[in-house]
């Protein structure tokens, strides 16, 4: 069967570059020395001067949408809990922090945590902190597969950001997802909404090809792009606008700029700042 030739969207994208660098994304917020997806991580990520924000989000079993990587809670709070089937309530009597640094109640040195800023975020709160904020931020919110509520999360994500008039062409938000599925019901539920499909593995990407978008973004893993180097010169080749994860280190940031990357995605953003001049 023949393809109907697809075309590019008719619009201006969005400029993602401050002056000669790529845009600063940081991951769960500035994760390496703070908890991630708390509030402590992405204030402290926006004081350090971060571009924009990246967050995973999963929904609770009452509908709510939280920043919440795994499935399960042992790793982030050492509960054997299943976030699709706790309310919020239950998550909010957790503490999502004190697994980064255990032994800080006791170092007398340790700056006070304030408890409410390592409690579980959901997404509407951190949307209101960039709505908030006091220059321009950008979100990228990955929904994550496979989940019990397939599409729902997608549907709940855009009625979200329709609360704050973000689900539309010119939002600071973008969606990301490993799911082909999934960015093709953000596609349908908010066309004028920028989209990343993530590439886990660079093999992946000739199956991905032919049934990608020619407007989406194309987000692979530094890895991949480090050990597959082919990988890289076919999405510049193709024209493709390119954000990496997870990139910490001078080597890696030096592969994207070689790229022409748009935005890296990084646990430390402030070293990447620094790395770039600002």
């Amino acid at each position: 069967m023949r393809r109907t030739p697809r075309t590019r969207r008719d619009r201006t994208p969005p400029d993602r570059t401050s002056g000669d660098r790529p845009q600063v994304v940081a991951h769960r917020g500035s994760s390496h020395e703070t908890a991630e997806h708390t509030l402590a991580a992405y204030v402290k990520a926006l004081d350090e001067g971060a571009d924009a924000l990246e967050c995973d989000v999963r929904l609770t079993a009452d509908g709510h949408l939280v920043c919440v990587h795994d499935r399960d809670l042992r790793r982030t709070t050492s509960t054997p809990g299943i976030v699709s089937t706790m309310n919020l309530a239950e998550l909010d009597e957790l503490d999502f922090a004190s697994w980064k640094n255990p032994w800080s109640d006791l170092d007398d040195e340790a700056p006070a945590r304030d408890p409410d800023a390592g409690k579980v975020l959901t997404l509407r709160k951190l949307l209101q902190t960039v709505a908030d904020y006091d220059r321009h931020v950008e979100l990228a919110v990955e929904t994550k597969h496979p989940t019990r509520f397939g599409g729902l999360v997608e549907r709940r994500l855009v009625e979200l950001l329709g609360d704050f008039g973000w689900d539309r062409a010119g939002s600071p938000a973008r969606v990301m997802s490993f799911s082909l599925s999934a960015v093709n019901r953000v596609r349908r539920l908010a066309p004028g909404l920028d989209v990343v499909i993530l590439v886990e593995k660079a093999h992946h990407w000739p199956v991905l090809r032919p049934v990608v978008g020619d407007d989406w973004i194309v987000g692979p893993g530094i890895k991949e792009l480090r050990d597959h180097p082919g990988l890289g010169r076919h999405l510049r080749k193709e024209g493709r606008e390119i954000h990496v994860w997870t990139v910490n280190t001078a080597e890696d940031l030096d592969l994207c700029l070689d790229l022409g990357v748009t935005a890296v995605i990084t646990d430390r953003p402030a070293y990447m700042l620094e790395l770039l001049g600002g």
